[in-house]
Order: C-alpha cells, then sequence, then structure tokens
C-alpha cells in the first residue's frame, strides 16, 4: 500500500517539475474548511509535528502538496524537503514553517491575494502513514484589512480547480459546534459530487459542544450521508498550542475523550487522528490502485504526443557538416514550397478552420469582392440628363441631326467603361496581398528554428511576387484600354438602336395603358371627371387645341399635322417622328388678319426698334454663354434621345463588364498565381542553395532550442513516469 501510494508521490514530484501533473488528474486528498474550522490542526496532528503559519486572517494563500512518506526505522530522523530547495534538508519544523511563509510571500505578492502557484512539501517520518495532502486556503466570506474585495470570489476559484478533479477525494472540515448543513466545505463538495461517493467528512471540536449535546447522528451518517462516512477528532486546544503541548499528549488526551464520552464511546474505534489516517491510506490507495490503467493509458499518449513535437525541433547535430546542411537547407526549401503550392491548391494538412486562406480566398476575392465590385457599378453612373444632352449637341456641330450622333454614343460609354479599372486593379492587389500572407505564414517548427532563413525564404519569394504585379497590373489596365479603343456595336448581344427604340415604344405604350386604365378608374370612381374627360375628348376629336391653333391633332401625346383631305388620318409612326419629324416646338404662322391686326397697333419705326433690342438681348445671352431657363428644358425629341442613349450605354456596359469579370480572373491566375506557384521553388534554389550561405541561414533561434530542450525534458519526465506505472502494474 505505502509502495503505490509513494508511486503517486514519486509522479507528482516528477511532474511538478514541467509544471504537468495536473493534466494527468493524479489520485490525492484536498483538504477544505473555512477559516478556524480546525483544517490546520488536523493536518499538524496527522504530521503529529508543529510546522504550518498561524496567525489571524488568511494564513494559507498558497495552495501546499504535501506529501508524507513512512520512514521504515522506528527510529530515524525526521525532516522535511522543499521542491524549490531540494538540496537542503529541513529538520527543525519553525524553520519549515518559515519556509512556507515566505514562500507564500514571494509568490503570493503584497497585494495578500491568493496565488495558484503550490508550494511542495516532502515530510519523512517514522511517524506518519505515506498520504498526500493538499492544504488550500480557508473559506472566508469577508475580506480583512489589506485583503482585496474579491477574496472570497479567488478561493473558491481555486478550491474548486482541485476538488473538481474526479481522482481526488475531497477532505471536508467542519466543526461540530455548527449545523453541517450550513458547512461551507460540505456545500462546496456536494456542487462537484453530489452523491458524495469521495467525500470524507471531518468533524472538529466535538469537545467544544454545548453540554447534553452531541454529533452521534452525523457521525454515524443519519444527518447527512456521505459513502465515505465522517469521522471525530479532538484537536489541541489554543491553550494547549501556546505552552507547546507534545502531539504524543493531545493524541493520547484525544483517545481518552472518544472513550470515555458517553454518546461516542460506542463508535472510539472510528474516531480520532489515527483512525483518519489509516482511513486516508488505504482510501488514496484504492482509488490509485482503480486509476492506474487509465494513468498509463493517458502517459502513454503523451509519450507519443511529446515525441512528435520533438521530432518536428530537428535534431541539432544534423547541422554539424557541410554536407548535411546542404541536404537539410534543399529539404526545408522544398518544404516551404510545397506548403505555398498546397495552401493554393487547398490541399494542405493544416488548413485553418476557423477563417478563409490561401486558394479559398482568392476565390472569394474573384467570386465575392471583385464581382461584387462591378456589379455596384451603374452603367450610367456620374451621367445626368444634361449630361447626354450636351453630348449629343456637341457631337452635330452647327447642324440639326436627324438621326441620334453615333459619336455621342461613343463619347459617353468611353468614361462608364473606365469606371471598371479601378475595381480590375484593387482585385490584383488583393490577390497579391493573399500570396504575401501564404509566404509570411509557416507553422513548420523544424524551419522556425532556423530565423535567418526563415526571413530569406520569405524575402525571396516576396520579390518573385512583387515582380509578377507590376506586368498583371499593366495587364489587367490594357484589358480596360482595349474594351475602349473599338467600340464594337455589331456585337452580337448589343442590343442597337432598332432594339433600343423598340424598347422605348414598348415601355412607351406600356404607360399609355396604364394610364388609360388609370383614367377609366377615375371616370368609374367619379362621375364629374367622367363629364370632364368626355369633353376633352370631344375636343381632340373636332381637333381643337387649347393654345389656339387649329388643324392640328395628337397622336402618342405629339401634335401632328392633319393630312390633305383634314380627316386627321395621314399619322406619324414614332420612327418617322423620331427620324426627321416636324419641330414640334415651332411657333404656327400668323395669318393675315393676326398680321393686320398687329399692324394697326405698331409702326415700321417701331417694329424695327423693337427687333433691334431682341437682337441686342440675343447676341448679349450669346456672348454670357449662360442658357436661359427655357433652353435648359428638353424637348420631347430630345427627352426621346436622351432615353435611347441611356439604352445603349447599358446595353453595352454590361457586355464590357461580363467580358471584365471573366478575363480579369483569368489573367491573374495565369500571370500571377500560376507563375508564383510554379517558380518558386527554383527562384528559392537558386537564390538560397549556396554552400557560403549554409553557415548563416542554419543559425538556430535560442527560443526554438529552449522549446527543444523543455519538449525533451517533458519527454524523459513522462517516459519516466511511465516507466514507474508499467512496472507498479
Amino acid at each position: 500500500m505505502d509502495d503505490l501510494i509513494e508511486l503517486t508521490n514519486k509522479l507528482q514530484t516528477v511532474l511538478a517539475s514541467i509544471s504537468s501533473y495536473e493534466s494527468l488528474d493524479l489520485p490525492q486528498i484536498v483538504v477544505v474548511g473555512s477559516q478556524s474550522s480546525g483544517k490546520s490542526s488536523v493536518l499538524e496532528t496527522i504530521v503529529q509535528r508543529d510546522f504550518l503559519p498561524r496567525g489571524s486572517g488568511i494564513v494559507t494563500r498558497r495552495p501546499l502538496i504535501l506529501q508524507l512518506i513512512t520512514q521504515r526505522q522506528p527510529d530515524a530522523e525526521e525532516y522535511g524537503e522543499f521542491m524549490h530547495a531540494r538540496d537542503k534538508r529541513f529538520f527543525d519544523f519553525d524553520d519549515i514553517r518559515q519556509e512556507i511563509e515566505r514562500e507564500t510571500s514571494r509568490l503570493a505578492g503584497a497585494n495578500k491575494g491568493i496565488s495558484r502557484t503550490p508550494i511542495h512539501l516532502r515530510i519523512y517520518s517514522p511517524k506518519v502513514l505515506t498520504l498526500t495532502l493538499v492544504d488550500l486556503p480557508g473559506l472566508t466570506k469577508v475580506p480583512i484589512g489589506d485583503q482585496p474585495q474579491d477574496i472570497e470570489k479567488q478561493i473558491r476559484s481555486l478550491i474548486m480547480d482541485y476538488i473538481s478533479n474526479p481522482n481526488s477525494i475531497i477532505l471536508a472540515v467542519s466543526p461540530a459546534n455548527m449545523d453541517v448543513a450550513n458547512s461551507d466545505s460540505l456545500k462546496l463538495a456536494r456542487q462537484v459530487d453530489p452523491e458524495g461517493k469521495r467525500t470524507i467528512g471531518v468533524l472538529t471540536k466535538l469537545d467544544l459542544m454545548d453540554a447534553g449535546t452531541n454529533a452521534l447522528d452525523v457521525l454515524m451518517g443519519r444527518s447527512y450521508p456521505l459513502r465515505l462516512g465522517f469521522i471525530g477528532v479532538v484537536n489541541r486546544s489554543q491553550q494547549d498550542i501556546l505552552t507547546n503541548k507534545p502531539m504524543t499528549e493531545a493524541i493520547d488526551a484525544e483517545e481518552d475523550f472518544f472513550r470515555q464520552h458517553a454518546a461516542y464511546r460506542s463508535i472510539s474505534s472510528r474516531c480520532g487522528t489515527k483512525y483518519l489516517s489509516k482511513q486516508l491510506n488505504s482510501i488514496l490507495y484504492t482509488r490509485i490502485k482503480e486509476k492506474l490503467p487509465e494513468l498509463r493509458s493517458k502517459l502513454s499518449s503523451l509519450v507519443s504526443q511529446t515525441q512528435q513535437e520533438l521530432n518536428q525541433y530537428g535534431d541539432p547535430a544534423f547541422t554539424s557538416g557541410d554536407l548535411h546542411r546542404g541536404s537539410l537547407i534543399l529539404k526545408l526549401l522544398t518544404k516551404f514550397s510545397n506548403d505555398f503550392v498546397a495552401a493554393i491548391d487547398g490541399t494542405s494538412s493544416e488548413m485553418s478552420t476557423k477563417e478563409l486562406c490561401g486558394g479559398a480566398r482568392i476565390y472569394f476575392i474573384f467570386n465575392n469582392v471583385f464581382g461584387s465590385a462591378l456589379d455596384g457599378i451603374p452603367p450610367c453612373a456620374n451621367l445626368s440628363n444634361n449630361d447626354i444632352r450636351t453630348a449629343i449637341r456637341n457631337s452635330t456641330g452647327p447642324r440639326p441631326s436627324l438621326f441620334v450622333p453615333e459619336l455621342a454614343f461613343d463619347l459617353l460609354v468611353r468614361p462608364q467603361i473606365k469606371l471598371l479599372e479601378a475595381p480590375s486593379i484593387r482585385c490584383v492587389e488583393l490577390v497579391y496581398e493573399e500570396l504575401m500572407k501564404i509566404c509570411h505564414i509557416s507553422d513548420n517548427k523544424e524551419l522556425l528554428r532556423y530565423p535567418r532563413l526563415h526571413t530569406k525564404l520569405v524575402e525571396v519569394v516576396s520579390e518573385l511576387l512583387r515582380e509578377r504585379l507590376s506586368p498583371t497590373s499593366n495587364y489587367v489596365q490594357s484589358l480596360i484600354s482595349i474594351e475602349t479603343a473599338y467600340i464594337n456595336t455589331n456585337h452580337p448581344d448589343f442590343l442597337g438602336a432598332a432594339g433600343a427604340m423598340a424598347n422605348l415604344e414598348s415601355e412607351s405604350k406600356k404607360k399609355k395603358r396604364m394610364a388609360e386604365s388609370k383614367r377609366r378608374h377615375m371616370r368609374t370612381e367619379s362621375p364629374a371627371s367622367s363629364v370632364v374627360s368626355v369633353g376633352s375628348r370631344a375636343e381632340e376629336e373636332n381637333h381643337i387645341v387649347p393654345n389656339g391653333t387649329s388643324g392640328l391633332h395628337k397622336e402618342n401625346g405629339y401634335a401632328h399635322a392633319p393630312s390633305a383631305n383634314g380627316t386627321g388620318d395621314n399619322k406619324e409612326s414614332f420612327l418617322t417622328y423620331f427620324f426627321g419629324g416636324a419641330n414640334k416646338n415651332e411657333r404656327p404662322a400668323l395669318g393675315p388678319q393676326e398680321m393686320m391686326n398687329n399692324a394697326a397697333f405698331t409702326s415700321p419705326l417701331s417694329v424695327t426698334s423693337m427687333m433691334e433690342n431682341e437682337l441686342e438681348r440675343k447676341f448679349e445671352q450669346a456672348a454670357s454663354m449662360q442658357p436661359t431657363e427655357e433652353q435648359l428644358q428638353a424637348s420631347d425629341r430630345e427627352e426621346i434621345e436622351i432615353q435611347l442613349i441611356r439604352t445603349l450605354i447599358t446595353s453595352y456596359f454590361n457586355i464590357v463588364r461580363k467580358n471584365i469579370q471573366d478575363l480579369v480572373p483569368k489573367s491573374i491566375m495565369h500571370l500571377l498565381v500560376n507563375h508564383s506557384r510554379e517558380s518558386i521553388q527554383n527562384r528559392l534554389v537558386a537564390s538560397l542553395y549556396k554552400e557560403d550561405l549554409f553557415r548563416e541561414l542554419l543559425q538556430e533561434d535560442e527560443g526554438v532550442a529552449a522549446d527543444r530542450e523543455k519538449c525533451k525534458t517533458m519527454l524523459d519526465v513522462y517516459k519516466q513516469a511511465f516507466e514507474i506505472v508499467n512496472n507498479a502494474l
């Protein structure tokens, strides 16, 4: 039994050197209790020595892992050893107390808080049973003096970390003069061990209970059932501690108390500190024996994982000779280039699952970022109706146009195509940045051993990518220039003038039908409006125009001259009107009667003066180049021309946008991505595989060397622990 517990102590000692013993969840007894519950006195009585710090407030501010080892010789000398001072033995237990206080102050700090770093103390004595105990700070609710305000939270968190270990045995200390239902230690134990399978209760201060009362129901398991039961103890009083009453006398007095007490004499053999030590020894042995197979399996897994991690750091002896250096550099160059290509192709086994990277990120740039940027550009962005009308007028020169000028379309569509250049160049830059990111990120630990080599690798690949950036950007710019160099109005997908006019006529008819339907709906709802509508329609049928001009009729919203027979059957079609119909803005000629009437009120001299004034005003307006409000209003013909130009620009812009959205990713893949992935290994070998650079490139990083040594130490510890457990089985 002692050998098996001592084996666990060895494991704790070995694993504590690398601070990983907690990951193995070794079986241990965790002592939990509130302040002044007698927790420290229980431990000292088990050890039969005064060695723990005492005082008011929170004395224990760091976990104390206490390993008790039985000395086989009865007359063997007692002493203690600290893991942080292995070369020193403490024979005076007052010195042990002072060392605990010194270490607590050193790591817990001046803020009187709690430190999680444990103190490892091993005590050798013929008076103890082999045990592993963890003494934790006492539970408190109110901070005292300069203690932190969250001291209760700190202590509870620390205790929960230890008792949550499923292999730990909880030693819940409670004073007998308080109802166990209100015990803080039992409340915490129940949170992690609701069935009480690994909790053993300890009742202290049984001698301080009121006369006529006892804790027999608790000790018998009737009040608060626990699988491991309750054990009653009687510690030394404060007066006994001050007078340094010997431990042997205190234990004898404890035994006499239980034998002579009327309520406890029947269970005296199951009470007292000696019985508690035996029970803890037996329980710990049973738990260790149960967990050994699981522990061996876990240690075997840790050995395998650590060995694999150590292999990634490489063997430092491999770089001792020039021949080995050359093969190592060639190996690392090949590995780096393969990782670069694998990241682009998506075949890397170490691909991130948290974010897109490599080839997937490039596809996202092409499909989502670049595609959305192109789709977000309106075909007629920044083109107002006045801009289009001005372009039409400028392209016709001094003559009015019979048809929509093609020069105006070319003049307007080229700047719109230029809008595609900025997102295309940005797409090249984003792909370049992603490739740079790939070459900077490397998880190869063997390569990270040599920071100078890694830096050179990144420099060479970065230079290769920079060389390809400019040709790729220039080619993408040339794609836009090619599209603006020749406007191919003969493209099979281009709508053309006839198609655009057909669309406009279709939309016009659709609007007419909607307006007519709305008028019918209004006539149905309002009789008064029906009368007005009938009157208006009668005027139209009799060719009456409100402005006083007779002999004209309206069709499709425009005025037309009647036919020779006066019936108005000679209607102009939409196309006839658009391509050279009568100027509907012309004023009708004055009739003879109107001219006579005007002549009656004006003399030749006044007419001449009026004409001169009007001409002077016109010339002044032309000289200022500021159009009047009337000139800014587009005529009906111009409105149709503007809409036609917009339709043609939209049709052609969509064709060009589709071409650019297809050609830019292809160009980037060919000129930048594929060229880089195919040239990277040759470039690396040509630039870095030089014998005079081997020694410089293979200078190992000090941090990586330290990590390798730490990993090697961990591997040795795990192997040693596995050997210990394997021999025990």
